[in-house]
């Protein structure tokens, strides 16, 4: 299974970016799938989720800044990051979960760097 992050990179505030995360080794369109970040000196935290039936989630700092799209086709799972703040400067890790006959199955990407600058 692998999960291919990119987009990351230097913004300045106010910027947008688009992460991309391609998936292999999974039945995609049957996974939820998200986008997780991590600060420096900060615990991971949840920045969006999207189910299999295509509902999302977002944390509250990020609401109506950022939103999250998935391709089943392409099997990508993307990022929309709009009026980047210096504080969303984390590094964004793609999640693929799925709960099959009461097991669970999570899978991460290896994560791509957004920094913003203000």
């Amino acid at each position: 299974v692998q999960l291919q992050a990119s987009g990351g990179g230097l913004v300045q505030a106010g910027g947008s970016l688009r992460l991309s995360c391609a998936v292999s080794g999974i039945t995609f369109s049957s996974y939820d799938m998200g986008w997780y970040r991590q600060a420096p000196g900060k615990r991971r935290e949840l920045v969006a989720m999207i189910t299999s039936g295509g509902s999302t989630n977002y944390a509250d700092s990020v609401k109506v800044r950022f939103t999250i799209s998935r391709d089943n086709a392409e099997k990508t799972v993307y990022l929309q990051m709009n009026s980047l703040k210096p504080e969303d400067t984390a590094v964004y890790y793609c999640y693929a979960q799925r709960t099959i006959l009461g097991r669970y199955y999570d899978y991460w990407g290896q994560g791509t760097l957004v920094t913003v600058s203000s």
